[in-house]
């Protein structure tokens, strides 16, 4: 446990700074000498300690807080399961790998090193611990081991002594050869206990002996009182209470509603709370539950998903830099608040460049070319909705393709053709050309074949159009040759053979148009090296230039753009001018509030009380928003010329100051740090006017040679004892400082604006305190501060509402930063049940400012909770009264009341996957009548989520197929990507993952192009995803088909012709493969499915199973969805399967977090059902039967697999209409269903058989999700959720009706029609009520023998699983005894017979 707290503590520090994680390492290794009683109680804050040296107190809250939540075990885990992939040598506790190679021993690492640098270098994934001052060139060396062991830190003391010396770059993993099976508990879900409708006695009688009844007599007054106030009458009690128990007191109402409601009822509402609360209700943001921090919105819908916990920490933690920092600066209160709105985020978009000029050479125009006329001018076809993949031919320049070149570049001819290609194809695209060549007047058409093509296109466009002219000139080059004057001369001579090739190559040629403008163009964009090719003024990237990518690419931005070009470049993002240096999407800033405690100890003392080195100002008085620091060794030309640069652009800017930081390239001395020298002593001496002006004269080089030829400095009017000073304390200041603090190497240069360091990536370290406290230096710090910060929602404004009645209220601590908390809650809503418990939390780890604003609902028509529930979290780890760890967090109901049944629901983090491992009691019927029931649940999975894209389309790859697995096992788990926006699932353990299209037609048809929210390079062939902490991890892949069949795609005009048609049906996935890992022979396996949840359920489940077994030949594999499965069932189907012979599988998929979530139990494993069949089962699976659990079979399965379904994807039995009792009862028969099946009949959803392949040929699954959502937000609809969806989508998902002696049910089906049944099913009977086991007992003759004979198999497996001896050897013992019994019987019988014998003899010797 210890082991694993300096783990999470080390992680935890990891992402305040990796100076601080490693400070953190070696501060450890001293952590078990302390003195201490070697209780876990003081070990624990002997690690604090440790750790919390160079934490604020509300960091120090902060990891306390994510050490209770096992925020970083996730993260440690996936360390494990790295090392466990490489894999670790036998016998080692610790391990080094070297570019792939490994060893246990330092003395072998030599070796290791000698050969790395030709073996590929390891990849290092965002969350590795790299040591500072490694060395990128040199090998990497990966260091798994357990921090706090000795062998750990010997060893990492020599690796870090190697780093140093710039022999290795060192990098940390967690690694324990030996972990514990201990498993820990988690935090950061809620626990439901919700009241179950007893209509029908859904309790298994094998539980509980004797007749339970169950009468609310807790919740009866319902019905005798109003509950049309409940809301505001809860706020009521909630605000009479005092403000410091306000919170303890909504949580403890909302979290036990049903047993309060009585009480609550006779509170008395002022008119005043609840005028003022209809009053707030005017100005409130429309969720009528949300939290804001600092005008930072956080809905409640983020707070539901349940790894909110995790996710709060961080949002804590990016505040609480922002407001410390700034409260280290001397911003306060209001003011402080103010700064926090300010809205100074960096764009993150791609920029572009402005493509309105005259130097670009358009080819054609969709506006006013007579090739376009047909197509329609009208900006609404934009509005036509149209097939997938189908481009829209407008008579409009939406789109603009422009191709900067150099004619003579080898890859220009290749683009043009990309360009030819989409002209000849009506492709909607108004192409420009920029011919970049030498425009040099010197420089003629004979001489240059980039002039001499520049001015062939403009003689051609001249006499013919600028179209003819692009397809001409280019004629004579083959793709990958370059261009040569006699190519052009030759397509001169064949079109024109009476023109003068002089006249219009040679010198006085008058066709040089766009030359200069050309050249001028490209050079003002700073667009890069050629080629470039701009989509609507956005650069394509380097790698998106092979032709088959341009191709696809640029149909993928014609088919999601839609912008005219004006509309487009008065865009913020179009830019004069593509700096990559400014305008990079990775940005990283200093620090430069001085808050950081590890500063290396750089800066000599009397250096920290100088002056300045930042050029002074005219106006020392006047705000300057932007500081440059121009760092480079002004000894030497470049850096000299990068300050001349700095200080002239300051002369055309009063919004800039700048500051020099010398980095020289030798070792300083007297010799050579002349200027340097001479700059610090103008700093020091002059006036700032004429500091200024000698720094740009020592900025030029004619005064740099000067003083090298022996010029005396007293030229320049310097303070000579300044300047003749022999000390270089200062420049050796300044080295240390660049190459410490802000990673440089001897030399180089930098310009750091605002903080923001340009081309260098460096750590978030302190400033040196040797630049003026002023004006500037605060906007310059402010600006670094908060553009820093991660990009999230941007804050809102909002008006304070009322607060003296209707808002809980607690005050922060005075003198102390603080959070500004508002809530906004229904205190009877499930919301206010998690709500209360997280605000309880927070107050013990922030100093906050909380207003809880009640924002209740009136005229009340139901009971607005009927759960109890408990939201499990905890501010700090806990420990015993012996000062031991406390077994961990967990949920308890306490006080409950007997008499109503319960059903338990867990609520976890989104991407959690938890099933329960121990409990011998039915957690679907809780009843608690003497008897404490305890429940443990697990961690089983956690969740890879995504979307998926064709680029070429812009829609999903309905179909596609992905799989999930490591370097040693390609294939762990596989998924479907649906059409419902692309999205897919795959569950995983922590750790490092890699993603890849399955083998066969998936891999056949398609590669994967980019993806965004992994942990690879875009550019990287396999896709590497890492989970390492339990917040959603959601990644978004983009494919494209093959180079193969993208000819295929153009192949003719408009993407219409049946080419393009075979293409996109072809690109249908129906789950069958080619490959041969998946075949299977399908007629062998008859494949059945089913769900059940509670005990009762579950010995239907059992019963059914043995139906089917008693008359079906065919091999049987049953599928059962393991969410719902208790773990009594999933104990015992082992040994059921292994006695009767027959497979088995447990299914499971997450419900996505996109799809309109159910809260009630029965309504989801109705939604498991129907709207799943698709991704829930193997992509092999064909047909698959579903079979209810309170069924009995009568006849061979087979048959039904083998039934033709005529071309539908299911087959379902209609709804019996003979029982004439029934009638009233049959909703179907009148109303909506009436109307809307037209004749048809409505089917039960008790049984029903999916062919796979063509449910998910047709999108059967999409569909039914799509219609889902939308009847879903209706209460009212799919009160049968499994099967009012099926029957509701009748017209666009044909059901095939079974016969229907295929299903029996005694409440609609008359007596007479029982003998035909092959199958029978319990179904609930709303006129009777009977309790199902009664009507099982009763209905089904054979089904009280089924029971009996699986009652008598779980007797047998208990004994085994007491004795530990198997049936057979009891067996064996029992005919052994047997035996010797009849052995026995033998002897006695042959006895026998010998003595009559005997008589017999004797009786006739009388005779």
């Amino acid at each position: 446990m210890e082991l694993t707290q300096l783990f999470l503590l080390s992680e935890f520090l990891s992402e305040e700074g990796q100076e601080k994680f490693w400070n953190f390492v070696e501060a450890s290794q001293n952590i078990k000498t302390s003195e201490h009683d070697g209780s876990d109680y003081s070990s624990y804050h002997e690690m604090l300690k440790a750790a919390c040296h160079s934490l604020s107190p509300l960091q120090q809250n902060l990891l306390k807080f994510s050490l209770a939540l096992r925020s970083y075990s996730a993260t440690v885990q996936a360390f494990q399961q790295i090392a466990a992939d490489e894999p670790p040598p036998k016998g080692c506790t610790l391990f080094f790998a070297v570019h792939g190679d490994k060893t246990c021993e330092f003395e072998s690492l030599g070796n290791l090193l000698q050969g790395a640098s030709e073996r590929p270098k390891p990849f290092l994934f965002k969350g590795d611990h790299k040591y500072p001052v490694s060395n990128p060139e040199s090998p990497v060396v990966i260091l798994y081991a357990e921090i706090g062991s000795e062998e750990f830190y010997r060893n990492h003391r020599r690796l870090v002594l190697k780093a140093e010396a710039g022999e290795i770059t060192y990098v940390l993993r967690h690694y324990i050869a030996n972990p514990s099976k201990e498993k820990v508990y988690l935090s950061g879900y809620g626990v439901e206990l919700a009241i179950k409708s007893t209509e029908y006695k859904a309790k298994d009688d094998t539980q509980v002996k004797g007749e339970l009844l169950f009468q609310f007599t807790v919740l009866n007054f319902w019905v005798f009182f109003s509950l049309l106030d409940l809301s505001f009458q809860s706020a009521a009690r909630i605000l009479t209470a005092p403000p410091v128990d306000g919170l303890m007191v909504m949580k403890d109402l909302s979290q036990n509603f049903p047993t309060m409601a009585r009480a609550i009822m006779k509170t008395v509402v002022s008119s005043e709370l609840r005028a003022e609360i209809e009053e707030n209700q005017k100005v409130m943001l429309p969720e009528s539950n949300m939290v804001l921090f600092k005008l930072f919105t956080l809905s409640l819908k983020c707070i539901n998903d349940f790894s909110f916990p995790s996710s709060l920490i961080d949002v804590l933690r990016n505040e609480a830099r922002v407001m410390e920092g700034l409260h280290s600066l001397g911003i306060e209160g209001l003011s402080l608040h103010n700064v926090l709105k300010l809205n100074i985020q960096p764009s993150d978009s791609d920029y572009a460049v402005d493509i309105r000029s005259s130097a670009i050479s358009w080819i054609n125009n969709l506006e006013v070319d007579s090739r376009y006329n047909s197509w329609p001018s009208n900006v609404q076809e934009l509005l036509r909705p149209t097939f997938p993949g189908v481009i829209r031919q407008i008579r409009k320049n939406f789109h603009n393709f422009v191709l900067i070149v150099d004619p003579v570049h080898e890859t220009t001819a290749e683009l043009l053709n990309v360009a030819e290609m989409f002209f000849s194809n009506h492709i909607p695209l108004r192409i420009g050309l920029v011919f970049v060549v030498n425009d040099s007047e010197d420089v003629d058409g004979l001489q240059d074949p980039g002039v001499a093509l520049l001015r062939t296109y403009n003689y051609v466009a001249q006499e013919m159009d600028n179209n003819y002219a692009f397809q001409t000139i280019y004629n004579k080059v083959k793709t990958g040759d370059q261009l040569k004057v006699e190519h052009v001369v030759s397509v001169l001579e064949k079109q024109y053979p009476y023109v003068e090739i002089n006249s219009i190559l040679g010198i006085d040629s008058a066709y040089d148009q766009n030359r200069k403008a050309a050249r001028g163009y490209y050079e003002q964009t700073g667009v890069g090296p050629l080629p470039v090719v701009l989509f609507n003024g956005m650069p394509f990237q380097k790698d998106q230039l092979d032709p088959d990518d341009l191709e696809t690419v640029t149909m993928h931005k014609i088919l999601e753009t839609t912008n005219v070009v004006e509309y487009i470049m008065n865009q913020p993002n179009v830019v004069p001018r593509i700096n990559s240096r400014i305008l990079m999407s990775d940005r990283e800033y200093l620090d430069l509030t001085g808050m950081s405690k590890g500063c290396f100890n750089c800066i000599k003392p009397d250096v920290s009380n100088s002056n300045t080195i930042a050029v002074p100002m005219e106006n020392d008085s006047f705000v300057r928003p932007v500081t440059f620091w121009i760092v480079g060794d002004f000894d030497k030309p470049s850096g000299r010329q990068l300050l001349y640069d700095a200080i002239k652009h300051q002369k055309s800017s009063n919004n800039v100051r700048i500051g020099m930081i010398n980095n020289p390239s030798n070792d300083p001395n007297s010799q050579n740090t002349v200027v340097a020298k001479a700059i610090w002593a103008a700093l020091q001496t002059q006036t700032s006017n004429n500091a200024k002006n000698f720094i740009t004269k020592m900025a030029k080089e004619e005064t740099a040679k000067a003083l090298k030829a022996g010029a005396d400095i007293l030229e320049f009017a310097v303070g000579v004892k300044a300047f003749e000073s022999p000390k270089v304390d200062f420049i050796l200041s300044h080295a240390i400082y660049c190459r410490d603090v802000l990673k440089l190497k001897k030399g180089q240069r930098a310009v750091i604006s605002n903080g923001r360091p340009h081309v260098l990536s460096i750590c978030n370290l302190p400033l040196p305190p040797f630049f003026l406290s002023s004006a500037s230096d605060l906007v310059m710090k402010v600006d670094a501060l908060l553009s820093a910060q991660p990009k999230g929602e941007s804050r809102i404004e909002y008006h304070y509402f009322e607060e003296r009645y209707s808002a809980v209220k607690l005050r922060p601590k005075e003198g102390e930063t603080y959070f500004d908390v508002v809530a906004i809650v229904d205190p009877v809503t499930r919301d206010a049940q998690r709500l209360a418990p997280l605000l309880l939390v927070l107050n013990q780890l922030i100093n906050m400012n909380l207003r809880v604003f009640m924002n209740c609902q009136s005229r009340l028509s139901d009971m607005p909770l009927k759960s109890f529930y408990r939201y499990v979290l905890e501010p700090e780890i806990s420990f015993t009264a012996d000062n031991n760890f406390a077994p961990g967090p967990i949920a308890k109901f306490l006080d409950m009341p007997q008499s109503p049944l319960f059903t338990l629901n867990l609520n976890t983090p989104e991407s959690w996957m938890v099933e329960s491992v121990r409990t011998p009691y039915d957690l679907d019927n809780i009843y608690l009548v003497d008897n404490v029931v305890a429940a443990e649940y697990e961690l089983e999975y956690l969740l890879l989520e995504g979307h998926c894209y064709d680029i070429t389309t812009g829609q999903p790859p309905r179909g596609l197929q992905f799989t999930l697995g490591t370097s040693t096992t390609p294939v762990i788990v596989d998924t479907i990507v649906m059409a419902n926006l692309g999205y897919f699932q795959l569950k995983a353990n922590p750790g490092a993952w890699t993603l890849r299209l399955r083998k066969g037609r998936s891999e056949d048809i398609y590669r994967i192009y980019s993806h965004d929210g992994t942990d690879s390079p875009p550019e990287a062939s396999e896709v590497s995803v890492v989970l390492n902490n339990f917040k959603s991890k959601i990644i978004k892949v983009k494919v494209t088909i093959h180079h193969l069949l993208h000819s295929f795609l153009y192949s003719c005009p408009l993407l219409s012709c049946p080419s393009y048609k075979y293409i996109y049906s072809f690109r249908g996935f129906t789950g069958g493969q080619k490959n041969e890992d998946v075949k299977q022979d399908k007629d062998d396996v008859l494949n059945i499915f089913s769900v059940a949840s509670g005990h009762l359920y579950e010995r239907f489940l059992r019963i059914m199973m043995l139906s089917v077994l008693k008359h079906t030949k065919t091999p049987l594999k049953f599928w059962f969805l393991k969410n719902y499965l208790s773990p009594t069932f999933k104990e015992f189907i082992p040994y059921m399967a292994k006695k009767y012979n027959f497979q088995y599988e447990l299914v499971q998929y997450k419900w996505p977090r996109w799809l309109h979530q159910q809260t009630e139990k029965q309504r989801i494993i109705w939604g498991y059902k129907i709207l799943f069949l698709d991704v829930l089962f193997p992509l092999a699976v064909d047909k698959i039967l579903f079979v209810d659990a309170d069924q009995i079979v009568r006849t061979d399965l087979k048959e039904l697999r083998d039934f033709n379904l005529d071309g539908a994807p299911y087959g379902y039995t209609p709804f019996c209409d003979s029982r004439r009792e029934m009638d009233g009862y049959r909703f179907w028969k009148s109303g909506y269903w009436a109307s809307h099946l037209a004749g048809r009949k409505y089917h039960i959803s008790a049984l029903y058989v999916v062919d796979l392949k063509k449910f998910r040929k047709i999108a059967a699954g999409d569909r039914l999700r799509g219609q889902y959502q939308g009847l879903s937000q209706d209460p009212n609809s799919l009160s049968n959720l499994d099967q009012d969806l099926p029957n509701n989508m009748i017209h666009q998902v044909p059901i095939k009706s079974l016969p229907q002696e295929w299903l029996w049910c005694e409440t609609w089906c008359d007596d007479s029609s029982k003998k035909r049944a092959k199958t029978i099913d319990l179904c609930n009977n709303p006129m009777t009520k009977e309790p199902k086991l009664q009507a099982a007992m009763r209905i089904v003759p054979e089904w009280q023998d089924y029971d009996q004979e699986i009652k008598q198999l779980q007797s047998l497996f208990q004994k085994e699983k007491e004795t530990g001896i198997p049936a057979l050897t009891h067996a064996l013992n029992g005919i052994l005894f047997y035996l010797q019994v009849f052995k026995q019987l033998e002897m006695l019988l042959r006895f026998v017979q010998y003595a009559l014998g005997f008589v017999k003899k004797k009786k006739k010797k009388k005779i």
